[in-house]
């Protein structure tokens, strides 16, 4: 299985928002519901927002690939040289559980020039996504809740990977 990043381009973006609500309408509706879901991709990935978050929030996205089809996107940001954030990570439900999210993490830390520090936070009812996360090396840091208006809110945790010396 040859999975492959490739850094995206604003010209990308209409492909990103088209995967996340593929991704996001199969996995998080039993999760928060279909009204959090819409109300959240409407906010997350218009082009304004995706824009947004590429130049004032610094974010970088990657394509995920295999075999030249595009099945994910994940991005993350970073503050220094040392320590980053992955604020999406996502693959298509088809493709999960097969290895790939593995792969696509290393790629990642590889893009990153071995980072130290690795946070990231996920909703406490995504076991699913806990587990892949704990399977990688990731620990519980805290938890937080993010109020993301409209009456919803992000229940998270916060979880961080560190380099292991």
């Amino acid at each position: 299985m040859q999975v492959s990043l490739h850094k995206a381009q604003e010209s990308d973006f209409t492909l990103i928002a088209e995967l996340a609500n593929v991704i996001w309408h199969n996995h998080y509706v039993p999760i928060v519901g279909e009204d959090q879901v819409n109300y959240m991709l409407a906010n997350i990935y218009s082009k304004k927002s995706l824009t947004e978050q590429t130049l004032d929030k610094k974010h970088v996205f990657y394509l995920i690939q295999e075999k030249n089809k595009t099945i994910g996107f994940v991005s993350i940001s970073s503050e220094n040289t040392s320590d980053f954030w992955i604020h999406k990570f996502y693959i298509l439900q088809e493709n999960q559980n097969t290895g790939i999210g593995s792969k696509v993490f290393y790629e990642l830390t590889k893009q990153m020039n071995n980072p130290k520090n690795i946070r990231l936070t996920v909703n406490r009812q995504n076991y699913k996504s806990i587990n892949f996360y704990f399977k990688l090396g990731f620990k519980i840091e805290k938890v937080a809740d993010f109020d993301i208006g409209n009456n919803y809110f992000m229940n998270d945790f916060i979880m961080l990977w560190k380099l292991k010396l």
